[in-house]
């Protein structure tokens, strides 16, 4: 049974009958439980869900989020990590923000996002939105500019996740929300931002090293012409970069009807290499580049000079 409306817009609701059924649901990954917390009181106000794979890149997202909405931290507190009881995740609050670390991979990502959207549905909340912001290698691409995806493949460029259930294969659509992508791109100036962000299609890897035709791997069965070729194929059917948990994102997105983005910089184009070298300082500026653009979002949104 749906509950009360007491509010305006969509009320997530996790799309399984089965948790009507139990007295107590515990989200194991971030230790809570709907009897020892009140997720209402809690959670209720959240508008926006960000995930990152970095458990210390998503905390700094949080502190830097709540100064640019100009979340008021009472005097003598600090945003704490909700889900410091486990080792698993991090969740930080930062007002009707998470800030919430995925780890990385599809496996990794699909865990917290299961336990995400039930901590939505037992809060109650309303329109919020989905945002993957991280790391990932370009294509053709200067390192530093921020790719917004407006397609996710898999590793044989199918857009769509294939769940494996009771041994059944499910084809789950990976398209992330086009008006989402086109409203992130809009808030994009690269003169002032002093980077480019451009749309584009993202690959979806099982693996970092011969998934994503990598040379430097300990097991690698293919010649520096063979990764040539298929990164220029992939290159011309769109693919600006390649990562390893959008797929997923975009085809949970879909399947739990919230809206969602991902959004994420590029570290090196792999047109030109596989390792990353670049200088420690000039990386971390690069990795807050897609955090810059969900502040212009979240600020337009909620009102937010």
């Amino acid at each position: 049974m749906e509950a009360p409306r007491t509010r305006t817009g969509r009320l997530h609701q996790a799309p399984n009958c089965h948790l009507t059924k139990m007295n107590k649901d515990v989200l194991y990954h971030l230790a809570l439980d709907t009897e020892s917390h009140n997720f209402r009181k809690m959670f209720s106000d959240i508008k926006f869900v960000c995930f990152g794979g970095s458990c210390t890149r998503m905390e700094k997202f949080a502190h830097y989020i709540a100064k640019e909405l100009k979340v008021p931290i009472p005097a003598g507190l600090s945003i704490e990590n909700i889900a410091k009881d486990t080792d698993r995740y991090v969740m930080y609050k930062a007002g009707p923000v998470l800030s919430v670390s995925h780890g990385i991979g599809i496996p990794s990502l699909s865990i917290i996002f299961h336990e995400i959207v039930k901590l939505l549905h037992y809060a109650e909340c309303f329109d919020v939105v989905f945002i993957r912001i991280g790391t990932s290698g370009g294509l053709g691409l200067a390192p530093g500019s921020v790719v917004i995806s407006d397609c996710t493949v898999d590793g044989r460029l199918n857009p769509y996740m294939e769940l494996v259930s009771l041994g059944n294969v499910q084809r789950l659509p990976s398209t992330p929300d086009a008006n989402l992508a086109q409203q992130l791109l809009s808030l994009s100036h690269p003169i002032q931002d002093g980077f480019d962000t451009l749309v584009g299609k993202t690959m979806c890897t099982l693996d970092f090293y011969e998934g994503q035709a990598r040379l430097d791997g300990a097991f690698c069965d293919y010649t520096e012409e063979d990764k040539m070729t298929f990164l220029h194929r992939i290159h011309k059917e769109g693919v600006r970069n390649i990562e390893m948990e959008s797929l997923c994102f975009a085809a949970y997105c879909n399947r739990a009807n919230i809206k969602g983005a991902v959004v994420c910089v590029t570290l090196v184009d792999r047109l030109k290499g596989d390792q990353i070298d670049t200088p420690h300082d000039v990386m971390e500026e690069w990795q807050t580049r897609p955090q810059k653009l969900m502040a212009k979002l979240m600020k337009s949104e909620l009102g937010i000079e």
